[in-house]
């Protein structure tokens, strides 16, 4: 790679994170179907013809955001779920992970919440392709785990799936409690109670 090329890449690195904050700075307190793609490039502070260098349209950018906000966290998923000890352990590792993409990524956070049942049919599909994933991800551990001895494929995907339910009304209440700058450890506690009372519950499903 000569330095012309290595300096461009760079550049072109930096509108693209300049466009993704742009957005995510605007959707604080809107939706994504609101935002145009000039108003992101303005204060991206770069043109809307190097806008489309990089994405589209304003769909293909809240897709890889949803991206950049999920993708990343299947390996960790998949850890917590291979961890070893019992299912108190991988609950509190799961609430955890939780919290942690709350500080970490608030914005992200508060874009997923809203756009899960938004207007940009798009951005409905990523998110949902993307927790679709981590419910196969629970559902591949959920089969080999003995508790499931006898369960059917209808119960192991319900149990998936209220998991990954129960994760995302976590963030969304983790989130909430942190913009209203309250204590974040009552939410984490009822979310752990909440985890315990699937687990008992699962200990004597019958199908």
């Amino acid at each position: 790679m000569s330095p012309n090329t290595g300096v461009r890449e760079a550049q072109r690195r930096r509108t693209r994170r300049a466009l993704l904050d742009a957005a995510l700075g605007q959707l604080e307190e809107r939706s994504l179907g609101t935002l145009g793609l000039r108003e992101v490039a303005r204060h991206a502070e770069v043109t809307p013809t190097a806008f489309y260098r990089h994405f589209r349209g304003m769909d293909e950018l809240g897709t890889a955001l949803v991206e950049e906000a999920l993708a990343s966290l299947h390996a960790t998923v998949r850890g917590v779920l291979a961890s070893t000890g019992d299912a108190g352990r991988r609950s509190d590792g799961a609430v955890q992970l939780i919290a942690e993409l709350v500080r970490s990524r608030p914005a992200h956070v508060r874009f997923l919440v809203r756009e899960r049942h938004g207007g940009v049919a798009a951005v409905r599909e990523a998110i949902a392709g993307q927790l679709d994933a981590f419910a196969a991800e629970i559902g591949a551990v959920l089969v080999a785990d003995p508790l499931s001895a006898g369960w059917g494929t209808t119960d192991v995907t319900m149990l998936s799936r209220l998991l990954v339910d129960h994760m995302f009304m976590t963030a969304s209440a983790c989130l909430t409690a942190s913009l209203r700058g309250e204590d974040r450890s009552p939410v984490l506690a009822t979310a752990r109670d909440q985890l315990r009372l699937i687990h008992l519950g699962r200990e004597h499903w019958q199908g």
